[in-house]
């Protein structure tokens, strides 16, 4: 670390380095020098001795080889800009990277360029003048699918590509009279750019100049017969840039990956629907419901993709700034577009006397209310009697936050956050006719558990299965209490240890059997109702009582049932 001020990095791409990556690592531009030789070399040393060090790494001596600067374009391609003048190969290796790269610490790339005779054997770089330009041949294969670096060559600015058609030929090992058609590889960001060249033009008058890339193939033929995807240079390089391997998952198993498709970055959402049912074999693509993965909590998006409600596959795969190669995949009962025009809802029913809570799926239109999903409901669960009516609670952390009107629209209720509990409002020993209906003089008040931690300075954490109680002016704890242990079905011993307190904002008041409840929760109006309840301390333990049916489910594992 102490010493790193003192050397460069130079980095040398070679033609083989080209031929190499080209069509395998990359498709665009000439190399990734991620990939190339390095040298870690003294900044002082003169560019002239590090010439010998590469002589010694490629057997190529000192005169025979000539470096080219890389510059960075307007349109962010990366090309072999122009050759090192003497008096620059002179210098330190030090000022000669100020002179490539402005910025402190960077590198000095640079393309060794070699020309070898008829024998293999290296010779001495040509004259260049400013009417010779170095170009760049790539050579594109439709029925294969394949491209790739065929090598370099110098042309006379003024000259016309028909000048070298010959060559190029015996390049891409063709018969010397094949028909071939041209194309400048221009650049590849944010779109693909690759324009016909004109074999009649000028190089200059096609604007070429050093660096540049020239992909070339043979002419299509109109009678040839074979279909192939991508029949020239410009489609085989627009289908590149856009290809996508997507790791499908199914929403169920999050975690792991089912199948993967390779799919376009423009592929509609049909498209990408279609593809996915082809690999499940389901004839109704529609049917197929998919969400986008979250880059940063690596899990789905809490909420579906909509039918066609994005554009392309890259919208789905975008998430801020980040691009994913995940999606989940659903199979849904009915087309999606049916589904969307209705709202599903997981409600937990609590019977009345039984322990077990049984979660359904309620799948109505979204216009529907919470009467409509009573009527639902009724029809998939056993009522304690025929006359028994229903109710539908919000439920959070063990707390009522809501008793739902019957006219309340469904469309914009959330099941995935708070819990929505379905309960039997009816005439037993345990609820009054009253908590039906209660009259001006009673009031039904928040009855929940709740325990101290020790550990969070007494604080009060709740537990269980919250409940609704009606309550008489005048009526005594004592006789509320009696009422509470025929509804929990608690046995005397243990009930005898519970604590009641009246407790608003967080803050306990605990009661004696004397104290009149009522008198406690005077205000109707209050906002939060949830924060003014009846509190009952007691341990959160006894999974094996019959009262835990009313304890949290979560803790205590009481049995749940799911229908969808």
């Amino acid at each position: 670390k102490a010493e790193a001020h003192l050397y460069t990095i130079i980095k040398i791409a070679r033609d083989e380095d080209l031929k190499e990556q080209t069509g395998k690592d990359i498709y665009f531009d000439l190399v990734d020098h991620e990939k190339v030789r390095s040298f870690r070399i003294q900044k002082q040393l003169p560019f002239s001795t590090f010439k010998e060090e590469v002589a010694k790494e490629y057997g190529i001596p000192v005169q025979f080889q000539r470096f080219w600067l890389w510059a960075k374009r307007q349109n962010h391609t990366y090309r072999p800009n122009r050759p090192l003048n003497p008096h620059e190969e002179m210098q330190s290796v030090g000022q000669l990277r100020e002179i490539s790269n402005k910025a402190q610490n960077a590198e000095l790339k640079l393309f060794l360029e070699v020309e070898f005779g008829l024998d293999l054997q290296p010779l001495p770089p040509p004259e260049k003048s400013k009417e010779d330009i170095l170009l760049f041949f790539k050579l594109y294969n439709p029925e294969k699918e394949v491209l790739c670096f065929v090598g370099r060559l110098f042309v006379k600015a003024l000259g016309k590509p028909s000048d070298i058609l010959r060559k190029l030929t015996e390049m891409a090992g063709f018969t010397p009279d094949e028909e071939i058609e041209l194309y400048e590889e221009i650049k590849f960001e944010p779109n693909v750019m690759c324009e016909h060249i004109d074999k009649k033009l000028t190089f200059r008058a096609s604007q070429l100049e050093d660096g540049d890339i020239v992909c070339f193939q043979k002419s299509p033929k109109a009678d040839s017969g074979t279909q192939v995807r991508y029949p020239d240079i410009p489609s085989f390089l627009e289908y590149v840039h856009n290809r996508q391997v997507v790791h499908f998952r199914s929403l169920e198993k999050p975690k792991d990956d089912e199948f993967c498709l390779e799919l376009s970055k423009l592929h509609t959402y049909d498209d990408v629907v279609e593809r996915v049912a082809r690999q499940l074999g389901l004839d109704d693509p529609a049917k197929i419901r998919l969400t986008s993965h979250n880059c940063y909590s690596q899990q789905p998006k809490p909420q579906p993709i909509r039918y066609q409600g994005v554009e392309h596959l890259l919208d789905m795969l975008v998430h801020y700034n980040q691009t994913s190669d995940i999606l989940y995949y659903e199979v849904l009962d009915i087309p999606l577009p049916e589904l969307q025009f209705l709202k599903t809802l997981k409600v937990a029913f609590h019977h009345a006397t039984k322990e077990e809570v049984v979660i359904h799926s309620i799948r109505l239109p979204k216009n529907s209310t919470i009467a409509d999903v009573i009527i639902d409901l009724k029809t998939k669960v056993d009522l304690s009697s025929p006359t028994a009516e229903l109710r539908v609670l919000e439920v959070f952390y063990h707390k009522i936050y809501k008793i739902f009107p019957l006219h309340e629209k469904i469309e914009n209720i959330n099941d995935q956050y708070w819990t929505l509990r379905a309960e039997e409002v009816c005439k037993t020993n345990d609820v009054p006719e009253e908590e039906k209906n209660p009259s001006q003089h009673d009031r039904l008040i928040h009855v929940y558990h709740f325990t101290k931690d020790p550990l969070q300075n007494q604080q009060i954490q709740n537990f269980g299965d919250p409940f609704f109680l009606a309550i008489c002016e005048g009526e005594t704890l004592a006789e509320v209490k009696g009422r509470i242990q025929r509804k929990l079905q608690v046995p005397d011993e243990e009930f005898s240890k519970w604590k009641f307190a009246f407790i608003s904002m967080n803050r306990p008041d605990y009661l004696q059997d004397s104290d009149v409840v009522s008198a406690r929760f005077q205000r109707r109006d209050v906002y939060g109702a949830w924060e003014q309840y009846l509190g009952l301390e007691h341990t959160d333990t006894a999974p094996k009582r019959a009262y835990t049916a009313n304890q949290n489910r979560h803790t205590h594992e009481k049995p749940v049932r799911i229908y969808n």
